[in-house]
């Protein structure tokens, strides 16, 4: 097709009508989901992270360590014999921005699948889009659950890999007296939730529980309710330059973290970097991986990584890891339904539906052993639980014998079960796609 003028304005207008009004437009089976694969073409995947704004923080790494997976598997063969070519992105911290990215990667990028969000917020503004294309968000950080869609396949932990081991830990190490703090919006208020449960059950009592703006670093009224409140600890789900200045005021206002120390779901050696290491000193995470891991793996992804043109800032963290793995846990899943349905035929459903009991072995995840479980798609792992030492690192102090299973309905079990169908609730009906 030779493209002139009136050629582009058509094809403006027909995208833009068709993003306005999908359900005007009736695709061909490959339109559908955006991507067509030929072989010996790369295969492109979009990276949606945000490389600006509040969420910069942790998400440049996820961005810059997905591109060096990314690299190493194409020096080792590529995925089915073909490489892997990333469409990146700039999200801007903005919701807005994810779901229009989301849409531009997918219909005009053509990518077989996207990898990013750090939010849940923002992996809930693309998932109309995601699922009614029928197409595949990886999503590699941790949420609360209470979702079971038939298009996303998770990484990093849920809540009952997580807070489930953290608040009883803290409870028995520093007392029962504990003060909420979280960014506004769904997944720390959902987590809180969960958080709850675990904490009622090692019979903790909750004196307060605070939300500040998304990206706001104004903490004066919060730290002064809880001087008044004087609690033990503080369960923290602030996110991005949020927890860094959270931090950083938390020490300034004269609390101690032998005190009264803070134990967070995000607080990794990214933010510590970011904020400083005696601002994160004495404080504890809940997190599956760690750069101080020693195992032979995890040795040479953190000596490779940071020597590489990726590692720019200088460390690795538990959203870095899990992104870097979630390269691997695609690069199975495609290949294992090239295998079944043949290169050309492979759509991001088929990849999906290929992934249940995917494994990424030990001599691959930095972690250790990882796999997909084969009914909600989300990772079996191991938790750990690390405090932060002068120099930035974490020293764990607790880790799980053995792997612990995602539950998206761990305090909800009257919802049903995720099964790879859809959300089956006790009467034996499938909802599909539950968000």
């Amino acid at each position: 097709m030779q493209f002139t003028r009136r050629n582009l304005l058509k094809t403006t207008a027909a995208a833009s009508a068709a993003l306005a009004a999908p359900h005007l437009w009736l695709p061909t089976a490959s339109e559908a989901w955006g991507a067509t694969l030929k072989k010996g073409e790369p295969i492109k995947v979009g990276l949606l992270f945000s490389l600006t704004g509040s969420l910069a923080v942790p998400e440049e790494d996820s961005t810059l360590v997905m591109q060096y997976a990314i690299e190493e598997i194409n020096k080792a063969g590529g995925v089915a014999g073909v490489p892997i070519e990333p469409v990146i992105v700039d999200a801007k911290s903005d919701f807005a921005v994810y779901s229009e990215k989301a849409k531009e990667l997918i219909l005009r990028e053509k990518v077989i699948a996207l990898f990013g969000c750090y939010t849940s917020a923002s992996r809930k503004a693309i998932l109309p889009t995601v699922m009614q294309r029928d197409h595949l968000l990886y999503y590699p950080t941790c949420y609360e659950g209470a979702e079971c869609t038939q298009n996303t396949i998770c990484t990093g932990p849920l809540a009952n890999q997580h807070s489930q081991d953290l608040i009883p830990f803290m409870v028995q190490q520093f007392g029962k007296r504990v003060f909420f703090v979280g960014s506004n919006y769904v997944w720390p208020k959902e987590s809180n939730k969960n958080a709850k449960v675990w904490l009622q059950k090692a019979g903790g009592e909750l004196l307060g529980e605070e939300y500040i703006p998304l990206g706001s670093s104004e903490f004066g009224p919060v730290l002064n309710k809880i001087r008044e409140a004087k609690p033990d600890f503080i369960f923290s789900t602030v996110v991005g330059a949020s927890d860094i200045a959270f931090h950083k005021q938390f020490k300034q206002e004269g609390f101690k973290a032998d005190k009264m120390p803070i134990a967070s779901l995000t607080t990794g050696e990214i933010e510590t970097r970011a904020m400083g290491a005696e601002f994160g000193a004495g404080h504890f995470l809940s997190a599956p991986y760690f750069q101080s891991l020693d195992n032979p793996t995890n040795n040479k992804f953190v000596e490779n990584f940071l020597k590489s043109k990726y590692g720019k800032n200088g460390t690795t963290h538990y959203n870095m890891e899990e992104t870097y793995t979630s390269a691997y846990v695609f690069k199975a899943g495609f290949e294992k339904a090239a295998a079944a349905v043949g290169f050309e035929n492979v759509t991001p459903r088929a990849i999906r539906d290929h992934s249940g009991g995917v494994r990424v072995e030990d001599n691959v995840s930095p972690e250790g052993l990882i796999w997909i479980d084969e009914n909600n798609f989300n990772c079996w792992l191991k938790p750990k639980i690390g405090q932060c030492q002068a120099d930035g690192t974490f020293k764990i102090v607790k880790a799980a014998d053995s792997h612990v299973a995602p539950d998206p309905y761990s305090i909800y079990p009257d919802a049903g079960v995720c099964t790879k169908d859809g959300l089956k609730a006790p009467d034996g009906k499938i909802r599909k796609s539950v968000i």
